[in-house]
């Protein structure tokens, strides 16, 4: 039945990667109990067939266990062929100064994230609500270091009904509009059909630091996501902020889980390897059309490696003045480093473009 039912998908939706690569034979040489837990991974991708993944990690070591299938997933929707191993290097002393392709991009808005799971906990698809609400107990005795050290501040806001650190429905939906807080996941469903916003509202909130510089969601698609944002014009200092957090987080005692083969371990194959989003504002007008459209301009960053959303996130269009939201598309198999590098070159092939037309 559910080979049937997966074959039919694979039929009408040819980019869903969990049809396209599910073998029947695979399927068949695994024990009951494995495959019960291999149903789980790719329910999403059974129950919502538009899906390009198809797929969520349950526990960090599935990518171990169902590597057979999973990484043949992988290798397609990242493109890689041949040796497959991430490796993590955030850079060397060169500069990446915006203001050397145009003065006029000195305040530029950058923002960087990671997605982070801690090792000892299953993944945000098989947790439990108790599990949600230790792992949060958890992340606010890491806080509170950070909110007593000079470098960090700040405060942790929940979402968790009678949590000391609860926040009002007006809080919650203003820090939302802020793009400063995650929406409300159980409208999702890819996530719902994932178990990833089952019992929200309980176990999610996010740490904000006093400069506002440095924001950590708890509980959203993975147990962290992290991220480091502000106005400027060197690419290396968010970098440097994001890498410096991170440190000062795992000093906390956590331990964040890896696989030696696909680097950071994220619910979704989609982010595997540094888990890494990068992404700055740009005001492309010309090759928006005044921000009437992005269609062109897809393909165009698509060949430089980039992924272009609207203003506003995605599936938003581009904003007053064609401005964009740029951010390198590749997560696996390459390092932080050569993120930072690809969005600056990118950009830099992008103004150049920008001016011609």
């Amino acid at each position: 039945m559910l080979t049937e039912q997966i074959c039919k998908i694979r039929q009408c939706h040819h980019d869903n990667l969990m049809a396209r690569h599910f073998d029947p034979a695979y399927f068949a040489s695994l024990s009951p109990a494995q495959q019960k837990r291999l149903q789980q991974i790719i329910l999403t991708g059974i129950e919502n067939p538009d899906s390009i993944m198809g797929a969520y990690a349950m526990h960090p070591e599935d990518y171990d266990l169902f590597q057979p299938y999973l990484d043949k997933m992988i290798r397609d929707y990242h493109n890689i062929k041949g040796e497959l191993k991430q490796v993590s290097d955030w850079g060397s002393d060169e500069r990446f100064d915006l203001r050397n392709i145009d003065p006029v991009l000195a305040n530029s808005s950058m923002r960087v994230r990671v997605g982070r799971n801690l090792a000892d906990f299953p993944l945000p698809g098989a947790m439990s609500k108790k599990d949600r609400l230790a792992f949060e107990k958890r992340m606010v005795g890491v806080f509170s270091g950070l909110v007593d050290s000079p470098d960090f501040g700040g405060r942790y806001l929940s979402l968790t009904p009678d949590s000391p650190y609860q926040i009002s429905e007006e809080q919650y939906q203003q820090l939302v509009d802020e793009h400063k807080m995650f929406k409300d996941m159980s409208a999702d469903p890819y996530l719902s059909a994932a178990g990833i916003s089952s019992d929200w509202p309980y176990g999610r909130g996010m740490y904000e630091s006093t400069d506002g510089q440095l924001i950590v969601w708890v509980g959203e698609e993975d147990h962290l996501r992290i991220m480091t944002m502000k106005r400027g014009a060197l690419l290396n200092d968010i970098f440097a902020r994001l890498r410096i957090s991170l440190d000062a987080i795992e000093r906390q005692g956590l331990v964040f889980a890896r696989s030696a083969t696909y680097g950071y371990v994220t619910s979704c194959p989609t982010n595997l390897g540094t888990g890494m989003r990068a992404s700055l504002h740009l005001e492309l007008p010309k090759l928006t059309k005044n921000g009437t459209t992005l269609e062109g301009l897809k393909q165009l960053t698509k060949t430089l490696g980039l992924s272009v959303r609207g203003a506003g996130g995605e599936h938003t269009e581009a904003g007053a003045g064609g401005l964009v939201d740029l951010s390198p598309s590749g997560r696996l198999q390459i390092t932080e480093e050569e993120i930072c590098r690809c969005l600056y070159e990118g950009i830099v092939a992008l103004r150049e473009i920008e001016q011609r037309s």
